[in-house]
């Protein structure tokens, strides 16, 4: 059975709920991949905790949607119409397509992102498309409890023209209702209530979806838990004034933190000690490590100078330890034979000095989105790191870079700016034949390239000349990586000009 489709496989005939054979004889050339829904559901519950960028309150609607309640926050984004239009763009800058409603009601909203309305005018209502072709059927209307105020019958208005599955009815009730010939919302709020009331049961009663739909019965939303992090308490039995309580408190504090890091599969990155004072004022301080860690011995040791700084005041009444930042970390035999790991004393050493330095003194290369070598590469904390799947591809994507460069033929030693040199050549636009560089001239015994690297025009001039890199080796054996700045004739200058980039060996 297919789960779901593309836009291309529906147009082509497929549907969900239909047999892969069906859909195959159709068109033969439909490429079918096997469903995963736990994934799926695993990702819809990280959407629902990044979609708190927009509400406090996200609920994970069914299979493949989240509900928010955006009452009072939608000026913070310049209107409905502005958020609505930023949920769509975020939602495609992760590769994923949304349709968003905004309605009075949850119902409401969720009948017109899967039932758009075919017919809108240029009226708005609490923010909604008013359609106001369609005929509103009167207030006095058996089928409702009571008289709707102006704003629920537009509302009834909008959703007349969309089919009862619409209301988000079980498909036995959806079913009656088609074949007693109520196939939209406005014809079912023609019938009498009583004349309905007797031919369905409470569970998938279309009047009880009607009135969610329209705000006279509640609907409220259940938002997804999130899962504190993992936080160690101490309290103390009286006020501590001297300056090592918190030193003291980490005795306690840290193996307590360990226990519940190991007991959920996690390793701190990011730690934050908190001390309470007993006039309501908190100290605090917190350091970073490189990899996910929890070793008690290493934290207490990264935490012991930060805490021993901290200021009791009038006297610390508790102290709190958080692991404000975790990644998975599952258990792993770190050797056969007993002996440190040197990624994990690396580490370790890393956290130490960076803690003792300053986290800004301590840095690690990291790529650079750039082909222009001076600009591929750059310098970051060495404990900080790019969270999530984006930052994972990003540096997976900075290692294939250096892995291409290096398949490339890029120079062991790159200069930290390019240094003019005199060459002479055959022609303008020939190899190199002699280079003079540093007072010191070269003759050329083998030469390779050209290899062309063009500017980038959305971060430089437009008179940026693109460059040709030749790898060259002297009488001598020494080999070195030379371009030359732009083309006669390109229009951005004169003559080209020579510079030296980089030593081989």
């Amino acid at each position: 059975m297919i789960h779901a489709v593309t836009e291309a496989a529906a147009r082509r005939g497929a549907r969900p709920g239909m047999r892969l054979t069906d859909a195959r004889a159709l068109d033969p050339n439909l490429l079918a991949e096997p469903a995963e829904p736990a994934g799926d559901a695993a990702l819809l519950a990280r959407l629902a905790r990044w979609a708190g960028r927009w509400s406090p309150l996200v609920e994970v609607d069914g299979e493949d949607g989240l509900r928010l309640d955006v009452g009072g926050v939608a000026h913070l984004f310049g209107g409905e119409e502005a958020l609505a239009a930023d949920m769509v763009a975020r939602f495609a800058a992760l590769g994923l397509t949304a349709r968003v409603a905004i309605a009075p009601t949850a119902a409401a909203a969720w009948a017109l992102a899967r039932f758009p309305s075919p017919r809108r005018g240029e009226g708005r209502v609490r923010g909604l498309a008013l359609n106001e072709q369609a005929g509103t059927p009167s207030p006095r209307s058996a089928l409702l409890s009571r008289p709707l105020p102006a704003g629920e019958r537009d509302l009834l208005g909008l959703l007349s023209p969309l089919p009862v599955a619409a209301l988000r009815l079980e498909a036995r009730a959806a079913q009656i209702l088609e074949r007693l010939g109520l196939k939209t919302i406005g014809q079912l709020a023609q019938v009498p209530r009583k004349s309905l009331q007797r031919r369905f049961r409470e569970a998938d009663n279309p009047l009880e979806a009607l009135d969610r739909a329209l705000g006279l019965k509640p609907e409220p939303l259940t938002a997804a838990p999130a899962e504190a992090p993992p936080r160690a308490l101490a309290r103390l039995a009286e006020p501590a004034t001297h300056a090592e309580a918190a030193a003291q408190a980490l005795e306690r504090l840290v193996p307590e933190l360990a226990r519940q890091l190991e007991a959920r599969k996690l390793g701190a990155r990011r730690l934050h000690l908190a001390g309470y004072r007993v006039d309501g004022s908190i100290a605090g301080t917190g350091v970073a490590t490189a990899i996910p860690t929890r070793e008690p011995k290493h934290l207490a040791r990264l935490l012991a100078d930060k805490a021993a700084a901290l200021d009791p005041g009038f006297g610390f009444d508790a102290f709190a330890l958080t692991a404000s930042w975790c990644e998975p970390l599952g258990a792993a035999q770190e050797s056969l034979v007993e002996q440190p790991d040197g990624d994990m004393e690396v580490a370790k050493l890393v956290d130490r000095l960076s803690v003792r330095l300053g986290p800004e003194r301590v840095r690690r290369p990291a790529p650079v989105a750039s082909h222009v070598p001076e600009r591929a590469s750059g310098w970051r904390p060495a404990v900080a790191s790019l969270r999530g799947a984006e930052g994972d591809a990003a540096v997976q994507n900075g290692l294939d870079c250096f892995a291409s460069l290096a398949m490339t033929g890029r120079p062991h030693h790159l200069l930290d700016r390019p240094e003019a040199i005199a060459v002479v050549y055959a022609t303008p636009e020939g190899v190199p034949r002699r280079f003079v560089w540093r007072r010191l001239t070269h003759d050329i015994a083998k030469v390779e390239g050209p290899e062309r690297i063009a500017p980038e025009w959305w971060r430089e001039r437009s008179s940026a000349r693109l460059r040709d890199y030749y790898r060259v080796e002297d009488e001598d054996g020494r080999r070195y990586w030379i371009f030359r700045e732009g083309v006669i004739g390109d229009g951005r200058g004169g003559a080209p000009n020579w510079f030296m980039h980089g030593l081989f060996g």
